[in-house]
This record gives C-alpha cells, structure tokens and sequence, in this order.
C-alpha cells in the first residue's frame, strides 16, 4: 500500500499556489476591466457630448446608441385653422372627381405615408376609374420643404420669372449637366444642375398647383373645366364655409374659388403634422432616444459608404446644421436607366418614351436634351412602406430596387428583358441617343461588366434594416427617453 508523503503534499500544493493566485489575479482584473468599460459606457451615454469621438464609436457600436445625439427642430404643432380645416374635407371629397369615388386621398392615404394604398404600379382614374396613369404618385409627406425648380444659383430673388430652358442652355455650355454624387463629400457645384420642384419632373413648385393637377388630369379625377369643379364646390356640403371664408360672391369667379380651395389644400398638408412628424426610429436613435440593431448599425453604415452602397451620395442622412432633421435626398435629378415597365398601357406604344424633365408632361425644357430621362431624387423616408418604386413602378419591393442597384452594369442580364436573338436590352426605357445622360460614374453605377458587386448580400439585407428605421411611427423607449431627460 502506498504510504502517503505529507512533504511531497506540501510541495505540490506550494506548487500551485502561485498558478491559482495568477488565476485570480487574471479573473480579478478581466472583472475590473468590464466592470470599468461598462461604467465608461455609461457615463458615455449620459454624458456623449463630452465623450472622445474613439470612444463614442466604440460605445455606438457596442450599444447601437448614438454616441453624439443631436437636437432636431421639429414644425411647431397647433389646432388646425380654419383653411386648413376647409383643406382637409377638400382633401378628402370623393364628389369633386367625376367619377364619384375619387379624393386626393385615394392616390394618397393618410394610412400609407400619404402613399398609394396599394401595390399597382400606377393608379387608376377617369370617369370610370378604367383609365391607367403612367407615373407612380409619389408621396405627399415633408413637400413642405421641398425647395422650388431651378437651374443653376438661386433665383429666388429674382425680378422676373426665370426662363429655365435658357439657363438650361447656359450651364450645358459650361460642361455641366449633374454633380457628382458622392457620400459624405459635397458636390462641386451643386447649384448648377437642375433642382426641386413638385412631381417626378418639378413642373410645379406650390402645393397649391400640385393639389390642382389631379383635378383637371383626365386619367386621374377627370374635370374637364375649372368651371366644372367650382360648380361642384358650389354644391357640396362645406358650401357655407366657403362664403364664410371668402365671401359672398367667391362662386361667381370660378378662377379665383378654385384658387383659394387649392391654397386651403395646401395649408392642411403644412399643418397638418401628420404630414411631416419626423417620428422614425432614426429620428429618435439621431436624439439619442432609441438604439440601432446591430444589423440597423451596419446598414447605415454601409448606407453612408462612399464606395459601397453611396446611397447618401443623393440621400443625404446627416441632419441640417440648422438642426431640421434630414430630408434622405438632395432634391436633384438623375437619369438612373431603370428598365421598362410592360405593365404600363403607355408602354405599350414602342414610341413612347418617359424622359423625365425633357417630356411629355413637362414641356419648357423638351429641347435640353442633355436631361433627358432625368427624374427627381425622391425622399427615403416612409420608402419601406411602399409598394411600388422609381418613375415608372417597375419594381415592386426594396429587395429588387437593392438589386437593380448592385446588378445595372455588371450583370445587365438579371435587371433587363432579351430580345428575340438573346441579347440585352439594356437601358431599355431610353432612346439610345440619350443614354449619355444615364449615371455610370457614381457607386455603384462605376463598375463594369465582369465586376464583383458592391454590395453582398447581406450588406444589402442590413441596409433594408435600415430604411426600415426610417418609418414614421415609431415608440421610443420610454426608459431611454427617460433617462435622456434627466
């Protein structure tokens, strides 16, 4: 039997002592160590703006907080007035269309972010509601700042209207007709290419003219007269504040009743907050309010990333210094070259062409050719919430807009339609004498046939993640919001 050895014992035991107390020592300090980076965390969130930019990005992406929040100065809120309230029963009269069943509201629900209410590539008007569009109607919310059409340096100030076909010719002589678009930088000379305006071609800049389109357009609500629409407001059931509000006579001048209708339109879409509530999850993650998903952090990244994605080369998602919260476009134009759409019944004319600022709803700039198939950079907010996307409707969800994108120029195949012998019709919704116009330089339209794309996968799937932070509707934390205001 094997004696025991009480020395060897006490040898081994002074043996491991030593690795046992390195154990702990280790332990000991790992604990402290998370103990103090959790501390610093948060005393980084409730103190950021005394946070070193290194930290602060640690911390974001640790925690998907904001680590340098900003003050957004939101539209003041008050009772709508009185043109207002004449606005919104205007907005929402089904008897002003001539077939009956049509109001602003039925292209632009209050329920889908003054958006179509469902996933048609265009909508249907006229008097039978038979007669197919040809456009998308583009949302109505945050038109309140969308600044008027122009070419070149501001012209607000300017005595006389601006002719926009001669300024147009000016800056394509001086070799400009688009800025570079790239994130994060500022394009060389923003102010010299075409600007604002209403619709998917600017040809308006109030939304009273925007709200009186629909009115006389014979696809949509089908007047065939101002005379006929003040007639109709002469009957409805808020005749009486009409008078109350413009007088006893406003009827007996068609011109002028539905002038002022159109401008009472207008009010209720700029008091109205439901129209501009900045109410998005991004919003509230830009305050420090709420906090990105890991998947949420790195889609806006990739979102801001000049040589990915680049979407805020035309998306801008920084806030104003002025501290408005960001509109997610630039207000420009661009020719994208997006395939044609066959659902449309205009289409189906092989002649027929949608170019955009040069034609064929607006008709001052039909000579510049050089900004033909140029359509206007529409917001990103609420974009997940539609159903329908680009000028034309051709796609139908996020995913195929993200593809369209990452695929143009290096697999042509996959976006745009074969004809009879196999080839690649691409740019297919453009005369070829135009496709000059297309964007081809900015990312990720500067790669070429062959290349890997820009965007995996997945970084197409956490950019979703993030478009969809920019939902207007969003709770924030109550227990984040809290703290915040302590």
């Amino acid at each position: 039997m094997q004696q025991h050895d009480p020395a060897l014992s006490a040898a081994s035991a002074d043996t491991a002592r030593p690795a046992t107390r390195r154990r702990l020592r280790v332990r000991t300090l790992a604990a402290l160590v998370v103990a103090a980076a959790a501390g610093y965390c948060a005393w980084a969130l409730a103190y950021p703006q005394h946070t070193p930019r290194p930290i602060g990005e640690f911390v974001e992406q640790l925690t998907g907080a904001n680590a340098h929040p900003v003050h957004l100065q939101r539209p003041a809120t008050a009772p709508l007035s009185a043109m207002a309230q004449l606005g919104k029963r205007i907005y929402f009269d089904q008897s002003l269309s001539a077939s009956g069943r049509m109001s602003c509201a039925s292209c632009h629900s209050a329920e889908h972010a003054y958006g179509p209410a469902n996933p048609l590539p265009v909508q249907f008007g006229g008097p039978s509601l038979t007669l197919q569009g040809d456009r998308p109607p583009p949302s109505l919310m945050y038109l309140y700042r969308q600044p008027n059409f122009g070419i070149g340096p501001d012209q607000a100030d300017a005595d006389e209207p601006v002719n926009q076909a001669q300024v147009a010719q000016q800056v394509a002589a001086a070799g400009t007709t688009r800025a570079q678009k790239t994130a994060g930088a500022a394009p060389a000379a923003p102010e010299m290419v075409p600007q604002g305006g209403l619709f998917w071609d600017g040809r308006v800049d109030t939304l009273q003219d925007q709200a009186l389109g629909p009115l006389l357009n014979p696809v949509e609500m089908a007047n065939t007269s101002v005379d006929e629409v003040t007639e109709k407001f002469s009957r409805s059931a808020y005749r009486d504040v009409f008078i109350q509000l413009f007088g006893p006579d406003i009827f007996k001048n068609p011109r002028l009743a539905l002038s002022e209708a159109m401008f009472a339109v207008a009010r209720f879409q700029v008091e109205d907050p439901s129209f501009h509530p900045y109410s998005s999850k991004y919003d509230y993650w830009l305050e420090g309010r709420a906090r990105l998903t890991q998947a949420e952090l790195r889609g806006l990244r990739l979102f801001n990333d000049p040589h990915k994605a680049n979407c805020a080369g035309c998306h801008l998602s920084k806030p104003g210094k002025d501290g408005l919260p960001p509109m997610f476009t630039d207000y420009q134009y661009e020719s994208l070259g997006v395939p044609r759409n066959p659902q449309l019944a205009v289409n189906r004319d092989a002649n027929y062409y949608d170019m955009g600022l040069c034609g064929p709803h607006r008709t001052d700039l039909a000579t510049q050719t050089q900004y033909c198939g140029m359509f206007l950079t529409p917001t990103l907010r609420n974009s997940a919430t539609r159903k329908t996307f680009f000028h034309n409707g051709v796609y139908r969800s996020l995913d195929q807009v993200m593809a369209f994108y990452n695929l143009r120029d290096i697999e042509p195949g996959k976006i745009y339609p074969h004809d009879a012998q196999g080839h690649v019709e691409q740019y297919d919704d453009l005369p070829a004498k135009y496709r000059a116009n297309i964007d081809k330089t900015d990312a990720p339209f500067d790669r070429k046939l062959g290349d890997a794309p820009s965007m995996t996968q997945a970084d197409i799937e956490d950019i979703i993640a993030f478009l969809k932070t920019l939902t207007d509707g969003y709770r924030p934390d109550d227990r984040t919001q809290s703290s915040q205001q302590q």
